[in-house]
């Protein structure tokens, strides 16, 4: 060994080479509040209930988003629907309670793939953070998408989520 190689001096200067290469490379790291990042076609993020073009609930409180979590997530309670509440609920059975602890949740979409009404969808919204358990238990006042006549842009905005979300999962 000569004496450069004794003081570490061609490890050093290849070291240096490679830290000064990442200068003039394109920077992986985003701004996030003003930039975000493309989602993964694939990407599953908070749940939603759907409605249809009338308003009605889509969910019927059949359980099989329930029964085919794996996490045991989503929990609901049925009811039936009364005289006068046609224009809420689509079937004669409703989830009168539906609620998702998204702390177990592991998004895994096998309750959107189970439901046959096709009520609940994965959006592309992340879970919010947040300091107290309770609130990462959402309730159906959460997860429903606003009613199309009483706040329309809204509603437009949540459905063409879910479309969006439908032909990409047609697509694949």
């Amino acid at each position: 060994m000569n004496l450069a190689e004794k003081m570490y001096l061609p490890a050093i200067f290849k070291g240096m080479a490679v830290t000064f290469s990442h200068i003039f490379k394109k920077k992986v790291t985003i701004n996030y509040p003003e930039e975000t990042r493309p989602f993964s076609p694939v990407f599953r993020g908070l749940h939603i209930l759907n409605r249809d073009a009338e308003g009605r609930e889509n969910c019927t409180a059949c359980g099989l988003c329930a029964v085919a979590c794996p996490a045991e997530a989503i929990t609901m309670e049925a009811a039936e629907r009364l005289p006068g509440e046609e224009n809420l609920y689509r079937e004669e059975k409703y989830a009168a309670k539906y609620e998702i602890n998204m702390l177990r949740c592991i998004f895994c979409g096998l309750c959107e793939e189970a439901c046959p009404k096709d009520a609940i969808y994965l959006t592309e919204t992340f879970a919010p953070a947040n300091y107290s358990r309770k609130s990462f238990i959402y309730g159906k006042e959460n997860l429903v998408i606003p009613h199309p006549k009483n706040d329309p842009e809204a509603y437009t905005k949540a459905k063409g989520l879910v479309d969006q979300r439908k032909e990409k999962a047609k697509q694949q």
